[in-house]
């Protein structure tokens, strides 16, 4: 593989053109070429499992099984979670998938005269769509839920329909956030019901593509679960390898990213609603996560303190910058607790990872350094040294690409330079 290749690893680029991967576009995963890499460099085959206790929407899973390797994927975000859960499942009648396409779109024509679509979403999702796609967006998912008798081939079609969503939408749809202003709108209005059938149609050829392949018989778990709790998931010493890609500390908002799908879908209604219900059960990674009421002692990272005195220090140093930079700054973010409670929370996986890993086993993380207020990070270092602090024997870094060139013209971006890693840590 080419130090070209490698720069790919930390992108979802490599997953937009494979099969089954590109169900669902994800900017926060990694390419598939990254786990398989892992898989041949470490010698795995039919008798080795490999866990992803950040599994976002299944990448490290789905890999596994076209290559046959036993798999564990653990995802607290419960909305990514059903979209790995679903692109786990291939074993699809084609005739019934085939049949139910026409049936579902031609009750979504009927539908689309009758429903009262102007009163079933929150505002967000009014701004994102014409008129038009909003009726017809309001009978596909009336006639979808409707699709009672076989619940595999309904998600296959409610994805379907959420991956349709982005490519439809008239509001600047960049991730991770949706811009529903004149500034950011498509001149190109696509028509709802066509994007649909065409999605459907692509994800059929990609079951029919894997189908062909006759894969060997593999065992995968796809949980909904928290990373900080592998071990209660997973018996001690039995993942030969673990591959993921945690939350990076930029402020980057998890919990937020798939807003107009779960409003879509009427999971969620309000920022309240997708606090309580994901938010609050992420590793902490974002000042939105951050409520002192329960973060009570967090900022003196206790964790820390007790396996490592050294690293602990190091990070009280950072964290005490941190507070003086909020008391000074116009945003005031609170970059200091979220530092803590996201080295605390990590803590946690690195000592679960330890628990359920065989030993020599190895631990793969892709993961990027941080400089919140101009304040370096760096996280991929501290990870390492936790690491072996908590029982591991070794670990390596290596840098696989810059990152934050994009946003030199903002004149509020720190310019300190920054970059993206693999760091391989030893059991």
């Amino acid at each position: 593989m080419t130090i070209q290749a490698k720069s790919e690893y930390g992108t979802f680029r490599d997953s937009l053109k494979a099969p089954v991967h590109r169900w669902f576009t994800y900017p926060a995963g990694y390419s598939h070429k990254f786990v398989e890499a892992k898989v041949r460099e470490y010698g795995l085959g039919w008798d080795s499992t490999i866990a992803d206790p950040f599994l976002g929407t299944g990448t490290t899973s789905v890999t596994a099984k076209m290559l046959g390797i036993n798999s564990v994927g653990i995802e607290a975000h419960s909305f990514v979670y059903w979209v790995a859960k679903t692109k786990m499942f291939l074993h699809y009648d084609i005739d019934e998938l085939v049949s139910a396409i026409p049936e579902v779109s031609a009750k979504a024509r009927d539908l689309s005269a009758q429903l009262d679509w102007e009163n079933i979403w929150p505002p967000l999702v009014y701004k994102c769509f014409t008129d038009d796609n909003l009726r017809q967006l309001a009978g596909l998912r009336q006639a979808i839920n409707d699709f009672d008798d076989q619940p595999h081939v309904r998600d296959f079609l409610k994805l379907a329909l959420t991956s349709t969503l982005r490519i439809v939408t008239t509001a600047g749809s960049g991730w991770p956030y949706i811009a529903p202003s004149k500034y950011q709108s498509k001149k190109v209005n696509r028509h709802a019901f066509d994007e649909f059938q065409a999605r459907c149609r692509l994800m059929v050829a990609d079951i029919q593509q894997v189908q062909a392949l006759d894969l060997p018989y593999s065992s995968h778990d796809v949980l909904s679960g928290d990373a900080r709790k592998m071990d209660s998931y997973v018996a001690d010493e039995t993942i030969d390898l673990i591959v993921t890609s945690p939350p990076y500390l930029n402020n980057y908002d998890y919990a937020d990213r798939t807003r107009l799908e779960t409003y879509f879908w009427g999971i969620h209604e309000s920022w309240a609603d997708i606090t309580r219900e994901v938010r609050d059960h992420l590793v902490v990674a974002a000042t939105t996560q951050v409520r002192m009421s329960t973060m009570n002692g967090v900022r003196e990272c206790p964790g820390i303190r007790e396996v490592d005195e050294r690293i602990h220090r190091t990070l009280t140093e950072i964290i005490a910058r941190l507070g003086e930079m909020r008391a000074v700054k116009k945003g005031r973010k609170t970059y200091d607790y979220m530092v803590a409670g996201y080295f605390e929370d990590m803590l946690q996986v690195l000592t679960s990872a330890w628990n359920v890993l065989k030993p020599d086993g190895r631990f793969v993380l892709v993961l990027g350094d941080s400089a919140p207020y101009g304040v370096h990070i760096p996280t991929e270092l501290i990870f390492g040294e936790l690491a072996v602090a908590v029982g591991f024997s070794s670990f390596e870094i290596e840098q696989i690409r810059t990152r934050g060139g994009k946003w030199g013209h903002n004149p509020q971006r720190h310019n300190t330079p920054l970059r993206e890693c693999i760091l391989t840590i030893v059991k």
